[in-house]
């Protein structure tokens, strides 16, 4: 029962002064006056003024409410190392069973780092779980926060949480634990193909620990050189990046004996790789419609260096003009050819044929280069079917077709082979996807006889027209025709020239994206991604070991002529091994290095100035000989009382409640408040009367 009294006027307050003050003056002047009968009319107008303010109890019904208790429970990754998870689902079931008991405490239990929520993985994060559970709390009805961990928090902030209650962390983990780990001090994020990258690490060891430890350097998987690290001291080493794109450094320590975890003995380093400007070789033969289709593409890649020759003066064009006089340079043979050949990455002959211009040793220079490892592109016109054409000569080793004299001069549509829809250097080429197909016609093809490698293009009467083929460690193409700057030119509307001829380049300069057969694997928050691509009609399922050495599968279904995809949600961060047929690949999931694995040794030290600040405390959870665990005692405490001991904690209670009901009785209502106006006013007339 809480009674009050309230007053709810009969009328305006303007009124009720207009009527109550004067009363209230000539009551008080008879009164100074000593006027006979005064303290009857001062009690008739208290009488009146009483009756029209209206004096009313009210008896409140209400219900107290609890005060909120915060339970945050650390689920992140470094929680699953030894009993920890076993340990803090003991403490937090015996901790929500001993707080239901005490009725006044409602309890909110939040758990941090779940396989579901990709940014608590990365870091455990419990005062932002903890913030979200006091959100809507007002701070009078805040009890607490109790945290079930290991210690190691992420998101500490500078100073201790002003939520209004005392903050308890009840650690999970053994007081003498120790771990080695290894992490990377200076990792560049992009590095030259070719050239060493400079890099640098650390092993840090329990403490205490000195020495030395062999750390194992792999790169995307094949494993480089084996390096002795002081223990405590960052390291320098260089490895060369030989491949374009995503790249995997990896540092390695072995475990040793009676560590948490090895999961930390590992370092990635993700390194994407760029390729020096590609050098390309472009020799034109005589003059064409086409001639510049090849130099103005090249010229406008960002990626190219091209040096482009034009053979407009061979050496049987004598026609007495003095050398003094010629604006022509000397073609530089035995520079290209012979003492620079190996640095270009490609050799395009547009329309070339034999002239002497090239000693005929030096084709088997280029043959040779192709075998080594080089790119070859022979883009043909007439020419190549005719006495004088380059596959005559010792470059015919390098070709993957011989001509066989003829030439067609008839209009067709080029057209993609069943191989062709599934290359990658034509898969999906804009235009191809319609009969016929958008883009222009062309109205010459040179024949040839027995090709070898991808016939990707064709002509009429299914005649080859783009063959792309492999030869020793290098490879070479051959585009049947000159046509191609029709499309360059709008004619008919054109055609897809600056991809097709991109793509040609590329693949014949060993670009990965462009390679048929290829395994790729990514890591999409907490979702591993795998892409296969391949020249075959299917691609089985891609076999996967996880960081803990778990195997599964992942079944990969078409998304296209000859590209396989599938995806499966994952809960464990590290590297991942993906294999699929002949290949494999390796993909990191999660955040590289994340700090969850950094520091996993648990700890009281990080909580503890946050607990003692707001009043609570920081002690290890003891596990009991039967496999339980002993907790503290839970006492209530009212506000700004000690809200820790030596074996208990506290939390605070609130006064705050909630009204349910009220019950109001006027005083001056009815024949009370009748009784008592008539009774004054009646003793004043009486009195007068005397």
């Amino acid at each position: 029962m809480n009674l009050s009294i309230a007053f709810e006027p009969l009328v305006s307050w303007f009124w009720l002064g207009a009527i109550v003050v004067p009363v209230a003056l000539l009551a008080l002047a008879g009164l100074l006056m000593r006027q006979r009968g005064a303290w009857l009319r001062a009690l008739a107008g208290a009488a009146l003024a009483l009756a029209l303010v209206n004096p009313v109890v009210l008896d409140e019904e209400r219900e107290a409410l609890k005060s909120v208790v915060a339970l945050v429970v650390d689920r992140s990754q470094s929680q699953d190392i030894g009993e920890r998870t076993q340990t803090t689902d003991a403490a937090v079931a015996e901790l929500q069973a001993r707080l239901a008991r005490l009725g006044q405490f409602e309890v909110r239990t939040v758990e941090a780092g779940r396989a579901d929520a990709q940014d608590d993985r990365t870091e455990t994060r419990l005062f932002g779980a903890l913030e979200s559970a006091f959100r809507d709390v007002p701070p009078s009805r805040i009890g607490g926060a109790v945290m079930v961990t290991d210690g190691q928090v992420h998101d500490t902030p500078e100073a201790a949480p002003d939520f209004g209650g005392p903050l308890h962390a009840l650690i999970a983990g053994d007081e003498d634990e120790r771990d080695r780990r290894i992490r990377f001090e200076r990792a560049p994020r992009f590095a030259i193909v070719g050239r060493e990258l400079e890099m640098t690490y650390r092993v840090i060891g329990a403490p205490g620990e000195t020495g030395t430890v062999d750390v194992r350097i792999s790169v995307n998987g094949e494993q480089r050189v084996i390096r002795q690290a002081v223990i405590g001291e960052e390291m320098p080493f260089a490895t060369t990046i030989t491949t374009a794109g995503r790249n995997i450094v990896e540092l390695a320590i072995a475990p040793t004996p009676g560590e948490l975890t090895d999961a930390n003995n590992r370092a990635i380093a993700i390194v994407d790789g760029i390729r020096e400007n590609l050098r390309v070789l472009l020799v034109s033969g005589e003059p064409h419609a086409g001639e510049r289709t090849w130099r103005n593409l090249l010229k406008s890649d960002a990626s190219v260096d091209l040096v482009h020759f034009t053979i407009l003066r061979p050496p049987e064009k004598q026609d007495g003009t003095p050398i003094n006089e010629l604006s022509l340079i000397a073609f530089p043979t035995r520079e290209l050819f012979v003492e620079k050949i190996n640095d270009f990455d490609l050799i395009i002959f547009d329309r070339y044929k034999h002239r002497d211009v090239l000693p005929i040793l030096y084709y088997d220079y280029i043959a040779e280069y192709v075998q080594n490892g080089g790119a070859l592109l022979i883009a043909a016109g007439p020419e190549f079917s005719g006495e004088q054409s380059i596959a005559r000569t010792p470059l015919m080793a390098a070709l993957p077709a011989m001509p066989n004299g003829d030439v067609v001069e008839q209009g067709f549509y080029p057209r993609l082979t069943e191989t062709g829809k599934r290359h990658p250097v034509t898969r999906a080429l804009e235009g191809s996807a319609q009969e016929p197909p958008h883009w222009s016609r062309w109205f010459r093809l040179i024949g040839i006889d027995n090709p070898e490698g991808h016939v990707v293009m064709q002509g009429p009467d299914e005649k080859p027209l783009l063959l792309l083929d492999r030869k020793g460690d290098g490879r070479v193409g051959m585009l049947l025709s000159d046509q191609g700057w029709l499309w360059a030119r709008g004619f008919e509307g054109g055609g897809p020239h600056v991809q097709l001829y991109r793509r040609i380049a590329h693949w014949l300069m060993k670009e990965p994206e462009l390679e048929e057969e290829r395994l790729t694997a990514n890591g999409r928050g907490m979702t591993l991604e795998v892409v296969r691509q391949t020249m075959e009609d299917q691609a089985g399922p891609a076999q996967v070991i996880s960081p803990s050495g778990r195997t599964f599968a992942i079944p990969l279904s078409a998304d296209g002529p000859g590209v396989f995809s599938g995806s499966v949600a994952v809960d464990e961060i590290g590297l991942y091994q993906v294999g699929n047929g002949d290949l494999a690949t390796l993909a990191h999931v999660g955040p590289v290095n994340a700090p969850e694995f950094q520091d996993v040794v648990s700890t009281t030290e990080k909580l503890a100035p946050l607990a003692a600040a707001t009043g609570g405390s920081v002690r290890r959870i003891e596990r009991g000989m039967t496999g339980g665990v002993s907790l503290p005692g839970i006492v209530p405490v009212r506000p700004g009382a000690t809200a820790s001991g030596r074996d208990w904690i506290g939390l605070r209670t609130t006064s705050d409640s909630v009204l349910k009901s009220v019950s109001r009785t006027p005083l001056f209502a009815g024949f009370l408040g009748l009784g008592l106006l008539l009774f004054a006013l009646g003793g004043m007339w009486y009195r007068e009367g005397r």
